[in-house]
């Protein structure tokens, strides 16, 4: 294996980092990297506990000075979202992630880089291998599926944990402590396939959206990008020629804005060039509204040979459910200025030979706003003749003001930096709330090094404040008898 990042400070961090990238480790795919943190527990001689679905606990004792403290847990999660570009050839499956280092940040060639949430990983394991760090007794929890549902979270035994403070290790942005996250819960609709064969005369032609930005669904749904998904279903509604409907396609996770999105129509020869006009009249209209946010916009359009075709009711009825389905901010916080307080992302369209799933992931920090949009999907769902079910239901992490972990980590940070940290709440989904409510004694703040991009193929992570967020981390934990 190269080492890439051999030479980066703090060493032992990068070290764990650039091991774990190697381990292909996708959201329902963790039994390798579960396993290889097993063994570096039970190698350091420390308690290590596998449970049933993969989650990784492991405790070290406290060290001198530190015994009466009282027990921390450092958490974070194993699996990582797994996208890359369209050209880019890689099986996440079993394929090592390819590092770069440029302009101060690191980087996967192509795909996803895995720092969301590889660097808790690489952390934690840095604190129970050196020995010469101050802290009191460590509880180390790795958690799996955290990307695709919390599943992991969700399953855990909260009778196997005793931590007091939980340092939760999954957040973007140095120099903020997060207090409070939204909840969430994956929709899914489906409608069954219906197909009739492809008349004489006719001409296929493939429609791909793409050169979009994406992002992640709740700390990017903020900056209003493109939604693939959404756009195709616009382009096929403002489409004002007689066309058959035979593939839909876009993204790939629900967590993730989706990039690209492509589909399948069917024309007569005649009205080819009429149909190549329009929607080069629609791609320039999506360019002109996205500008600013997504430059790289484009809508590309190529024949294609098809044998069968959407009837033209489920036609009807996709184009509906595209256009309709809710997508984006749907409130704002009227507490916190600038806090997403409910949204939605259509992050995968895609049909079989059975069924038409539309599947997204809603969030909300206000549960009955959660619900009030799963209801308008679940009506609109029903009115089409489809079937709707809602998986992977979290809660929110309401705020605990002024706890006293909250209050070590303000006055840590303000000795280190000679400044205040940002206290934040976030749109974004993080464990915390589950862990707490198997952990009812419990006090958790979240923090991490700057990150970009994440859950796209252009995710980076800054080196240098992984180095400043990797000291903090340090003396937080010094600070805590």
């Amino acid at each position: 294996m190269e080492k890439v990042l051999q030479d980066l400070k703090p060493q032992l961090v990068f070290k764990y980092f650039e091991e774990i990238s190697q381990i292909p480790r996708g959201s329902g795919n963790e039994k390798g990297i579960s396993d290889f943190l097993r063994k570096f527990g039970e190698d350091l001689g420390l308690e290590t506990i596998q449970d049933e679905y993969l989650n990784i606990i492991i405790r070290k004792p406290a060290t001198k000075g530190y015994e009466n403290a009282p027990c921390v847990m450092l958490q974070g999660h194993m699996d990582m979202v797994c996208e890359k570009n369209k050209d880019t050839v890689h099986d996440f499956t079993k394929d090592p992630l390819k590092l770069r280092i440029e302009d101060g940040m690191i980087y996967a060639s192509g795909t996803t880089l895995g720092a969301d949430n590889g660097i808790a990983v690489a952390m934690g394991m840095a604190v129970l291998a050196d020995n010469s760090i101050e802290h009191p007794e460590i509880e180390f929890l790795v958690t799996v599926d955290e990307e695709a549902g919390m599943t992991g979270a969700m399953n855990l035994d909260g009778s196997k944990l005793k931590s007091k403070y939980i340092l939760n290790l999954d957040s973007e942005e140095e120099g903020y402590i997060l207090v409070s996250c939204a909840g969430g819960a994956t929709a899914k609709t489906t409608l069954p396939v219906e197909y009739t064969q492809v008349s004489d005369n006719k001409v296929g032609l493939s429609i791909d959206i793409k050169g979009l930005l994406g992002g992640h669904s709740g700390m990017d749904i903020i900056k209003q990008r493109a939604n693939s998904n959404k756009l195709l279903g616009r382009l096929l509604n403002l489409l004002k020629v007689d066309y058959d409907l035979a593939n839909i396609h876009g993204g790939s996770k629900n967590n993730a804005i989706p990039r690209e999105a492509e589909c399948v129509i069917v024309i007569d020869k005649n009205l080819l060039d009429e149909t190549k006009n329009q929607i080069s009249k629609i791609e320039s209209l999506f360019k002109h509204e996205f500008s600013t946010s997504d430059p790289g916009l484009i809508v590309e359009v190529k024949e294609t040979n098809v044998d069968k075709v959407f009837t033209p009711e489920l036609k009807d009825k996709i184009i509906k459910m595209y256009n309709l389905i809710p997508n984006g901010i749907q409130t704002m916080s009227m507490d916190i200025n600038g806090l997403v307080e409910s949204s939605t992302n259509l992050g995968v369209v895609v049909n079989n030979d059975n069924e038409i799933l539309f599947e997204s992931a809603v969030r909300s920090s206000v549960s009955t706003l959660k619900d009030d949009i799963l209801n308008r999907m679940d009506l609109l769902t029903n009115s089409l003749g489809g079937k709707f079910v809602v998986e992977s239901d979290y809660p929110a992490w309401e705020y605990a003001k002024g706890s006293e972990l909250e209050k070590i980590c303000v006055e840590t940070y303000e000795k280190l930096t000679g400044k205040k940290p940002i206290i934040m709440a976030i749109h974004a989904g993080l464990e915390c709330g589950l862990l707490l409510d198997k952990m009812p004694n419990a006090e958790a703040i979240s923090l991490g090094p700057d990150m970009f991009d994440v859950h796209t193929p252009n995710e980076h992570l800054n080196i240098k404040s992984t180095e400043n967020t990797w000291n903090y981390l340090l003396e937080i934990l010094k600070s805590i008898r």
